[in-house]
């Protein structure tokens, strides 16, 4: 997002976007400290995850980034040998991280992570299309600032919940 929130948008609107994303970027850092620190210091009780999740680092989590490295390079390689505009590679990248999360999704167990993976997946066709056309100027806007918008307000809305649905450790003992 802060590479791509330049032209063809205004120049103050790409500064604010900026702005906006390294402060969401903050705000989950500093909620994911808090969290951590409220359950190290026993004031809270982790978050139980439902529904039974899977390993994180799984041979099956290790084949999809293995095939997200080589659909990422080989896609940009292939992309600049068919002569394609610079731009279509933020489409590209937006479409194999959005496929990414979508397929991760039962390798972890956690469907949750499909939705935005839908989304980038779709920014990035989006992206790809607008390449094609007199609007490719528009397709870092689209498939770039787009993307990491919808990933920056997922990210804080989880790690509001998630902060905010800690159980202080007092409640735990009563029940």
């Amino acid at each position: 997002m802060l590479i791509n929130a330049n032209s063809p948008l205004n120049t103050v609107i790409g500064v604010v976007l900026r702005g906006l994303a390294v402060l969401s970027l903050v705000g989950v850092v500093v909620m994911w400290f808090l969290a951590v620190r409220r359950v190290k210091t026993g004031r809270a009780e982790p978050i139980a995850v439902p529904g039974q999740a899977a390993p994180m680092f799984s041979r099956g989590y290790w084949l999809v980034v293995v095939a997200e490295a080589v659909l990422l390079f080989g896609g940009i390689a292939l992309l600049r040998s068919w002569g394609r505009p610079e731009q279509t590679n933020v489409a590209w990248i937006a479409f194999v991280v959005g496929v990414h999360f979508i397929v991760l999704a039962p390798v972890w167990k956690q469907s949750g992570i499909a939705v935005p993976g839908v989304v980038l997946t779709l920014l990035g066709v989006i992206g790809l299309v607008l390449a094609a056309t007199s609007a490719v100027a528009w397709v870092p806007f689209v498939s770039g600032v787009l993307s990491g918008v919808s990933l920056l307000a997922g990210c804080l809305t989880f790690s509001w919940r998630g902060l905010a649905s800690l159980t202080p450790r007092d409640q735990v003992a009563e029940a």
